[in-house]
């Protein structure tokens, strides 16, 4: 399914994120109607909350982050209906919380040199992360060191930015001693004063909405790393150990998050092995991290396609309005696949359309119900401007015969394709030609059944065309009778009176005056333009008329 992205920002979210869902829900391209569920019984359900999920669910969907893969940062409980016929439903919630949003995903990441990650971020390009707007790079919290403090640290033997365990403490304030590492730590122990300790959240947030001041859409912690920690090398078991500089995070692909240093690939191992010289190898650790990604992070598009994946496999927006004659319309690809190809079922019929070249709105939908409803058994319908075949073959379903016509040749290919794949071949012929040679061809062909009913939609100009009927009778076929058909005929009007505005252009089109039209209002499709259907009954002088002739 193809869906367009306006008007439906609700919907979308009412759809797998537990909130009231609107009983129509009306997209730019398609309406969805939700049928009426029979008696369901209630289930509790828990959204996983464990890393094993999230790499169950990583091996199933596409790459990349998702809603559905990670774990929130706490138990997500939803109530699921299981209906009569077994299906499955989620009840909603009275509102929209943001938490609900957030996911955490197990990741690994090598903790490297500031001055290398970027020209190993290069090196690496194929083994990170690389998921859309999350950088490969992250900085690690407490590591950097100010400019001032970097004087303190005498520079070492062998190349390093300083050693901590040579820090110089100065000197005894009585004595004039040099203070080691020890003492020093007890004089400031009397002077520094302890922070406050800061009260729970009202809302219950956790630890996890740590940092979401600095980034409100990412936020990347460290919980598991195979060195010592920098407050041991304070204390009295001093171990001997140099700090090697500001470092960073490369954030690997989601593959490694399980795996040791040994399990990394050979292109990683060797790149690391080219530093390993003067003790370099220990400024380059694996490390454990948990990412998570906040409400902020996700784009409308992404959690339409990810709630969604198996009835929308593509997002689009309609840039420009038609402009030619085949009224295919102009569409950008905002997410998924870049086919425009879709199947529609309407009225219990599947349609196959091709949004890059043919014309569908489902927002019509109604208005074509409406219409089948005036057709009986005993009709014979012309589709004028027939599209790909919504009232055609759904009215191929009740009527004698039909006859459907359009200028588009993508349009006559999915119309002879779902006169197929609905059975309704033996029931309706299909031309590729101009709309005013249609109707000439139709009425003036022998072996025409007596047309009943004339659809004419094509809102734009239909009225234009209607100077066709004219003499239809008078030249051809003398001395049979025909039966007067009904006219559907639609248009737009942006004037304050839209009905009369519509009758009159009728009026001049047909070059006739005395006959009864019933005018009805469709829908309103910018502010102040209408879109309406006029039916009548072809006028006797009309049809008889000489052609080309003026009455």
């Amino acid at each position: 399914m193809v869906c367009s992205l306006s008007s439906w920002l609700e919907w979308k979210m009412a759809t797998k994120f537990n909130l009231p869902r609107p009983r129509h829900d009306t997209l730019h391209l398609f309406t969805l109607s939700s049928p009426p569920r029979p008696a369901a019984k209630t289930l509790r359900a828990a959204f996983p909350s464990s890393s094993a999920a999230s790499a169950l669910s990583s091996s199933i969907l596409p790459y990349g982050p998702s809603l559905h893969k990670g774990y929130p940062p706490f138990a997500i409980e939803s109530t699921k209906c299981i209906s009569n016929d077994g299906e499955s439903t989620d009840n909603s919630y009275t509102s929209l919380d943001k938490r609900w949003f957030t996911r955490i995903f197990d990741i690994s990441a090598l903790r490297v040199p500031a001055d290398l990650c970027y020209d190993l971020e290069s090196r690496f390009r194929a083994h990170l992360l690389n998921w859309p707007r999350i950088m490969n790079i992250a900085r690690v919290p407490g590591d950097e060191i100010d400019d001032e403090l970097k004087r303190i640290l005498p520079n070492s033997v062998d190349g390093a930015e300083g050693n901590l365990a040579a820090l110089n403490y100065g000197k005894a304030e009585r004595d004039g001693e040099p203070l080691n590492a020890v003492l020093h730590r007890d004089k400031l122990a009397g002077t520094i004063s302890r922070p406050k300790k800061k009260k729970n959240r009202d809302d219950g947030e956790k630890r996890f909405m740590k940092g979401v001041g600095k980034n409100d859409m990412i936020f990347v912690e460290v919980i598991e790393e195979e060195d010592e920690d920098i407050s041991r090398l304070l204390g009295d078991n001093i171990k001997r150990a140099k700090w090697r500089g500001s470092t960073r995070l490369l954030l690997l692909d989601v593959q490694y998050a399980l795996k040791g240093i040994e399990e990394l690939p050979e292109s990683i191992k060797t790149v690391l092995k080219e530093h390993d010289v003067d003790g370099m190898t220990s400024t380059f650790k694996l490390v454990k991290c948990k990412l998570t990604l906040f409400y902020d992070y996700w784009q409308m598009n992404e959690v339409i396609l990810d709630r969604n994946k198996r009835k929308i496999q593509t997002i689009v927006n309609k840039i420009d309005a038609i402009q030619n004659d085949y009224r295919s319309m102009e569409l950008e690809v905002l997410a998924g696949n870049h086919s425009l190809a879709t199947t529609v079922v309407e009225n219990g019929l599947r349609f196959h359309v091709d949004l890059a070249s043919v014309y569908w709105n489902s927002r019509l939908a109604t208005e074509r119900q409406r219409l089948l409803r005036c057709f009986t058994c005993n009709d014979v319908v012309c589709d004028v401007f027939a599209g790909v075949g919504p009232i055609a073959i759904s009215a191929a379903k009740i009527v004698k015969h039909v006859y459907a016509n359009d200028l588009n040749p993508s349009a006559v290919e999915c119309l002879e394709r779902n006169c197929v794949l609905n059975k309704i071949k033996r029931k309706i012929e299909v031309y590729n030609m101009d709309g005013r040679r249609f109707i000439e061809t139709v009425f003036s062909c022998q072996r025409t059944l007596s047309i009943t009913q004339v659809i004419m939609n094509l809102a734009n100009e239909a009225s234009e065309f209607l100077d066709a009927f004219k003499g239809i009778f008078k030249e051809n076929n003398r001395g049979k009778e025909f039966i007067l058909p009904r006219i559907h005929v639609y248009g737009f009007s942006k004037a304050q009176d839209p009905e009369f505005d519509f009758h009159e252009r009728i009026r001049i089109a047909l070059s006739e005056v005395a006959f009864e039209v019933e005018m009805r209002r469709v829908c309103l499709v910018a502010p102040g333009k209408w879109m309406l259907c006029a039916s009548f009954i072809l006028p006797e002088r009309v049809a008889y008329a000489k052609a080309g002739s003026v009455s």
